[in-house]
């Protein structure tokens, strides 16, 4: 039997960082770069204060969102291997719920819709993996973690990191050995 992977949506398949910074330069005429933001939380990242959740439960939001570089590939990639869920913490925004799944479709058609979950509590996620981008979700989780290289967590250094994607198969690839 196959291990099995979590992979979270946000910030580690789906680009929302640079999708951030093209929706606060189309809103807001100001074009802010990843050190403007780097190591800030997301409430206080744009000075704007709650941007992030402003753009978050704007429709449409989800649905442009673009792929994380390699990612695609990847999560190919680890299919050989892995049993592959995507979980998204997506009850925090609840209206997300149909882009998210019209993304998947889009974005990467060759999972199923029995693999991808949409909660609100990822603590209830029992895989042997999970590759997220937020230590809430993984503090809390009973397998091997991944945290996925992001603003807000630079300065947390109590889980794997990973940079991209690249980083990630290498360290599942580890993991098979």
């Amino acid at each position: 039997m196959k291990r099995s992977v979590a992979i979270d949506m946000d910030g580690v398949l789906a680009d929302v960082e640079s999708h951030f910074f093209e929706w606060y330069k189309r809103d807001y005429g100001v074009s802010l770069t990843l050190q403007d933001i780097i190591g800030k939380t997301e409430d206080d990242a744009f000075p704007e204060k709650m941007v992030i959740r402003k753009f978050a439960t704007t429709p449409g939001f989800f649905t442009t969102v673009p792929v994380m570089p390699g990612a695609i590939e990847a999560v190919k990639k680890l299919m050989e291997d892995f049993e592959v869920y995507v979980v998204s913490a997506a009850m925090e925004f609840p209206q997300s719920l149909s882009e998210k799944r019209i993304w998947l479709t889009e974005h990467f058609p060759f999972i199923s819709w029995r693999n991808i979950i949409f909660c609100g509590d990822k603590s209830i996620i029992s895989t042997d993996f999970m590759i997220d981008d937020h230590i809430k979700n993984l503090d809390y989780f009973k397998g091997k973690t991944i945290l996925f290289n992001a603003f807000h967590n630079v300065s947390y250094h109590h889980h794997t990191r990973a940079n991209n994607w690249d980083e990630v198969l290498a360290l599942m690839q580890e993991s098979l050995l």
